[in-house]
């Protein structure tokens, strides 16, 4: 598994590193609300306070979105580089800094389909991604051009109750595909509600569609439904599923505790003088732990826990390190930033798309460990108290809050 001082790939200077040398230099923590709306408390630190865009659920085999917003402070965090337009650069990382950041390659993608599975609707989401794509120079993806296709959850044109915080989750998806794979096509199915039944009949109608590549910001709690919901909604051999691994620190979620799925963890992530020009530490909102319900899969051989363990990869995630997003709908002022694992595990999905397609009857979430010297270790930080395991805290090798690593160009990802 890489180091974060080992020589980089020819790869990562496609991406040349624009971030000014202060930008996001410090992370701290963030307060987050304990609810959609709730009034944030704010991180004096660094007086940045941000907000759940989804209410945590209490109801049973109910989803929640994964996003956190940027409520107050983003005028400390560094602009976005290689802006068509300088004059209106948004704060949080864009495409430049991602790519830089993950060695993507700046080519690819052109035949593949990432799909993002959200509940309700965003009426929104075409305009929005629009303005992203136009802001930062990357091609147009639209219904017209057959780049973009919104359906709802049985694949059909009725679409679901629109919702404000779940559109900041769908805006913040398709941001972070655009971002890291901007020739890919996308495609959008909108869940009636956040109900673990809807969301996985979602799962399955992108599958049906074409997608190889399925994103998941969400998650609950788990529950003994768990192995029925594996075999319903995500054994789809050949296909890559990413998960949010969750962001109230040390635990496990569901879906991301399902075996056939990538559950994705969160990093800070700063810009460095070190070769590869960047580095990841353990977010403590990033979810990880031991699953009560889900067996090990066999790619997993950690000793610590029976069953299966999350995560098993990561990307960035704190709040305090946040991604730009362009989202209006519910009042919204356009420009934000926003962190969680929902920015994570659509730049998996993303990095997955641009490696190819996954082998026929493979399990596409056992491909990094066949290749962690394609990875990024991350050796730092916690997310909560577990007597000083990997499951909670950075280590090197496999960590429960980062996985494997953060990516190093999409060679994890081929299988």
């Amino acid at each position: 598994m890489h180091t974060p001082h080992r020589t980089r790939r020819a790869v990562s200077h496609m991406w040349p590193a624009l971030v000014a040398a202060a930008g996001l230099a410090a992370t701290g923590l963030v307060a987050l609300s304990p609810t959609a709306g709730a009034q944030p408390q704010q991180a004096p630190a660094h007086r940045l306070t941000t907000a759940r865009s989804c209410a945590v659920s209490t109801a049973p085999d109910m989803m929640a979105c994964k996003a956190l917003k940027v409520t107050s402070g983003t005028d400390s965090l560094a602009p976005s580089a290689r802006s068509a337009h300088p004059a209106a650069i948004p704060s949080g990382y864009g495409p430049s800094e991602l790519g830089s950041a993950y060695a993507v390659p700046q080519t690819g993608g052109s035949d593949a389909t990432v799909a993002i599975v959200d509940a309700y609707d965003n009426p929104d989401a075409e305009a929005d991604l629009a303005v992203y794509r136009e802001q930062y120079g990357l091609p147009a993806c639209t219904t017209g051009n057959g780049c973009f296709r919104k359906v709802g959850q049985t694949g059909g044109s009725a679409l679901p109750a629109p919702d404000p915080g779940w559109a900041e989750e769908i805006s913040l998806d398709l941001d972070m595909v655009s971002a890291v794979c901007p020739a890919c096509h996308i495609l959008l199915v909108e869940a009636d509600t956040s109900a673990m039944t809807d969301l996985g009949e979602s799962v399955n109608t992108a599958v049906s569609l074409g997608a190889r590549y399925v994103s998941n910001s969400y998650g609950g709690g788990e529950s003994g439904a768990d192995t029925s919901y594996d075999s319903q909604y995500f054994d789809h051999p050949g296909v890559a599923i990413t998960v949010s691994s969750g962001d109230a620190g040390y635990g496990v979620e569901y879906p991301a505790g399902s075996r056939y799925v990538t559950a994705v963890g969160g990093t800070s992530l700063h810009q460095d003088g070190s070769a590869r020009g960047w580095t990841d530490t353990v977010w403590g909102g990033a979810g990880s732990g031991c699953s009560a319900y889900d067996p090990k899969p066999a790619w997993q051989q950690d000793t610590e826990c029976a069953g299966r363990t999350v995560a098993d990869v990561s990307a960035v995630a704190d709040p305090a390190t946040g991604v730009a997003v362009y989202d209006t709908y519910g009042n919204d002022r356009g420009w934000e930033v926003f962190g969680g694992t929902s920015a994570s595990a659509p730049i998996i999905a993303s990095l997955y798309a641009l490696a190819g397609t996954p082998s026929e009857g493979s399990y596409p979430a056992s491909f990094p460990y066949a290749h962690t010297d394609a990875l990024d270790d991350v050796v730092s930080g916690t997310n909560g108290e577990c007597a000083g395991s990997y499951l909670c805290t950075g280590a090197t090798g496999y960590d429960g809050p980062t996985g494997l690593g953060t990516p190093d160009g999409v060679a994890a990802f081929t299988g």
